[in-house]
């Protein structure tokens, strides 16, 4: 994976080979970004990277400029591999190995931004529950956006607060506000 723009652009991170992770695919997350750069002035957004896997999309976000950054997964290796990135390249990144549906029934801050990656294998209903529970515990601000990542076999328009989709691929990033 590689870091698209910002401070670190060009730079390639390399994964373990054992952590159970399907990074969002360069041409997805340039897509993403360019919907992106026109929306937010990334030094001033907080954000909140879910099933944050390899930490891609939150390194983006730090190498645009963003100072508050929350990346939450299950799997220790994963947290563990954000953290050392993270000091590495001295990003704002704070790693939270956490099961996400438990962090997010927790009191926390809103964010402006919150990205979901989740396991493709997920149903509709589960990411429902997702987006349900996030609006549902006011983790967003109110002007804040919410992404969610997922395979093109799911439709997500019918979910409330669903604005719009876009498709990348076998990707589709379905935006919530």
């Amino acid at each position: 994976m590689r870091i698209i723009s910002g401070t670190y652009k060009g730079k390639r991170l390399t994964a373990p080979k054992n952590l159970p992770v399907r990074p969002t695919t360069d041409f997805a997350k340039e897509a993403l970004f360019n919907i992106l750069n026109n929306q937010l002035y990334f030094p001033e957004v907080r954000f909140l990277d879910l099933f944050a896997g390899t930490g891609n999309i939150s390194f983006e976000f730090a190498s645009r400029g963003c100072e508050d950054i929350t990346s939450v997964d299950a799997h220790y290796g994963c947290v563990k591999y954000i953290q050392q990135i993270a000091e590495e390249l001295t990003f704002p990144i704070t790693g939270i190995k956490s099961d996400v549906f438990k962090y997010i029934q927790l009191s926390h801050p809103a964010f402006d931004v919150i990205f979901a990656d989740p396991p493709y294998n997920f149903e509709l209903q589960t990411l429902a529950d997702l987006a349900g529970n996030i609006f549902q515990n006011n983790l967003l601000k109110p002007d804040g956006i919410l992404i969610i990542e997922h395979t093109k076999h799911l439709d997500l328009s019918e979910v409330a607060h669903f604005q719009e989709a876009r498709k990348y691929g076998g990707s589709v990033f379905s935006f919530f506000a």
